[in-house]
């Protein structure tokens, strides 16, 4: 597979999003995924505390087990849960950093992002503390997830020895916001970018269909009413031409929601959730589709910025 670079890290194009681990799929279930993507050739595994009620951690780091040397581990922190206030304190990264650590059975985490910014607390101390965590070898690289432009401008303004190497957002072709700001300021400042939510939670697999209830068991089901706007004839109509544009070309609606993603120069890879080995596959498929500008034409002409 392909590799692009996250400060000093190099990882794999396509990622393996750990969100379902411990709340979509148990402890066997998060072995085979794991393995799956460790076989398929994917460095990049991205979780967080909070996931799965902080269950993600754990299991990944039993699913790696003598393999965690072969992968670069993202991990995140800051959103509030169960015992732990959240926040992005001195005192609360130190907290957070060392639970991490046991429940991923690691002496290091190679990219600690803060999940979602903080107004309490400066961005210098935050950085203070995250660029000690760096300095004793905890953590590698530090990453940020939701900044705005103005956010990250800030906190590269505040610290000389401590700088943001990624941001974490959502991004997908429905939903391209970061294009007026924030990919403008990564491809300026070398910060790399991950976009989440890159099938659009589950809409550009192509399962969901206009005027039918979401399948049972898929993100959008859960949401319930929730989820009315992100299923809006509007959307449904452009996954339908988007699918139709795939086709053409030989491959899926998904592959091409990945693919895109990639032939975005300020991405540095693409971190795709999965459930079942098939859909590890099916992700680093299109990590492998070099989409062609005539395609990319008429995406943009289909779903426009």
């Amino acid at each position: 597979m392909d590799t692009r670079t996250i400060g000093s890290l190099t990882v794999s194009v396509v990622g393996l999003g750990c969100n379902n681990f411990g709340m979509r799929i148990g402890r066997q279930e998060t072995d085979a995924v794991v393995g799956a993507a460790l076989s398929a050739g994917i460095t990049l595994f991205d979780t967080a505390d909070i996931y799965g009620g902080s269950k993600s951690e754990s299991h990944l780091g039993a699913a790696l087990g003598s393999r965690r040397d072969e992968i670069v581990l993202a991990t995140k922190f800051g959103v509030p849960y169960e015992g732990h206030e959240g926040g992005a304190s001195a005192g609360y990264i130190r907290t957070a950093v060392e639970d991490s650590l046991t429940r991923l059975g690691t002496d290091r985490i190679d990219l600690y992002q803060l999940h979602a910014p903080d107004a309490k607390t400066p961005f210098a101390e935050t950085l203070g503390a995250l660029s000690e965590l760096v300095d004793e070898g905890k953590v590698r690289e530090i990453g940020c997830s939701n900044f705005t432009r103005a956010m990250l401008e800030e906190a590269a303004a505040v610290s000389s020895s401590a700088h943001f190497a990624s941001v974490q957002n959502q991004y997908n072709i429905l939903y391209r916001e970061p294009e007026d700001e924030v990919l403008p300021y990564c491809d300026a400042a070398g910060v790399g970018f991950l976009p989440y939510f890159p099938l659009a939670s589950g809409l550009l697999t192509g399962k969901y269909k206009a005027g039918e209830a979401p399948p049972e068991g898929t993100r959008l089901a859960a949401m319930g009413d929730a989820a009315a706007s992100q299923l809006s004839d509007d959307r449904l109509a452009k996954v339908v031409a988007l699918s139709s544009l795939a086709e053409q070309a030989g491959h899926t609606v998904l592959e091409l929601a990945i693919a895109w993603l990639l032939a975005q120069e300020s991405v540095s890879s693409v971190i795709a959730g999965a459930t079942k080995p098939e859909q590890v596959a099916a992700n680093v498929a299109a990590g492998n589709w070099k989409v062609s500008p005539e395609v990319l034409a008429e995406v943009e002409a289909i779903a426009p910025r």
